[in-house]
């Protein structure tokens, strides 16, 4: 069927919730194009339990009878798992438990991206680029980028797309208009609540969003803490985090990204931009090119939006300083 070189993608975490919402969606194709066949290299924690998954899940995969899925690899050593891959996703990460102070959660996930990062630099193919999804996202994106001698940073993004896809869910839904009348809405900073969601440049059916909105209160005290904390909010109704919808952001996420002329949302380096403080790693707007992407920086921020992009950025250098010694 089809005739070009099969990608390597290896996903972490492959048997997790997030796994299983994703595996299948790049195996049909979704991710990375209709003609593009995959080989995915599916990596988990080395216990009896989670291989056990493992297998199911790669079980079901085969059941599904993907012509673009070329073969799997399942592992639960790093080194097999992004071997010669193009694309690392990393998925998987420790969660916080009850009690857990989140300077621990960011150096026990830390350790986990070092070694990843580690990995990733020493065997991935020479065009890898790596996707961090597990949280805190923005900073263990930042540690795995910190282990890279042979890849640039700019290879390195982490996901904020599910901040950008919620936001534009929510205005579209108070505007009344269809999701695809939502545009340039853009997320500054890190993925946790302090993020902030820029209605002030975004823009519905091409007019000014606050404009068609009409009611500034609400754009800056229900909108902005709605997007922040809407995945405790689907916790707290579900029982459950938000895999369905992590993974179609990751979808979009790669998606876009390798797709030239598209206009996203993604963490990045900030090297200084928008205000953010050089060496953490923040949510900004991007267009990709045939090669990678290019930062956007043309957008001026009024007072109220530098002071939004002021406080994640506090929270960006806290968590630098928390893991200052897992950086090299």
């Amino acid at each position: 069927m089809a005739s070009k070189k099969p990608l390597r993608v290896a996903v972490t975490g492959a048997a997790g919730n997030i796994g299983y919402a994703l595996l299948f969606r790049i195996a049909s194709g979704q991710m990375f194009g209709a003609d593009q066949p995959v080989i995915l290299q599916l990596l988990e924690i080395p216990v009896e339990g989670p291989q056990k998954a493992l297998k199911g899940v790669a079980m079901e995969l085969e059941d599904c009878a993907f012509p673009l899925l070329q073969d799997m690899v399942l592992t639960g050593e790093a080194d097999v798992a992004f071997k010669d891959v193009n694309w690392a996703l990393l998925v998987g990460s420790k969660p916080r438990g009850p009690g857990m102070e989140r300077a621990d959660l960011l150096k026990d996930n830390g350790k986990i991206f070092i070694a990843q990062g580690q990995s990733i630099d020493k065997v991935a193919a020479d065009d890898a680029r790596v996707a961090v999804v597990g949280n805190p996202c923005n900073t263990n994106v930042m540690i795995a980028a910190a282990q890279a001698k042979r890849l640039p940073k700019d290879r390195f993004t982490a996901m904020v797309r599910l901040d950008e896809n919620r936001g534009r869910a929510l205005l579209a839904k108070k505007a009344g208009v269809a999701i695809d009348d939502v545009s340039d809405l853009f997320i500054y900073g890190n993925h946790s609540p302090t993020m902030f969601a820029d209605f002030t440049h975004a823009k519905i059916g091409g007019k000014d969003a606050a404009s068609v909105i009409g009611d500034e209160a609400w754009l800056k005290n229900d909108y902005l803490p709605t997007v922040g904390k809407r995945g405790a909010a689907i916790i707290e109704a579900r029982g459950l985090s938000s895999a369905a919808s992590a993974a179609n952001a990751l979808v979009d996420h790669v998606r876009d990204l390798v797709t030239p002329g598209k206009i996203h949302s993604v963490a990045v380096e900030s090297q200084g931009r928008y205000g953010f403080a050089d060496g953490v790693w923040a949510g900004m707007p991007v267009k990709s090119t045939a090669t990678g992407y290019e930062v956007l920086t043309s957008y001026e921020m009024d007072d109220f939006a530098k002071s939004k992009i002021a406080l994640t950025n506090d929270e960006l250098v806290g968590e630098r300083d928390t893991v200052k010694d897992l950086l090299g």
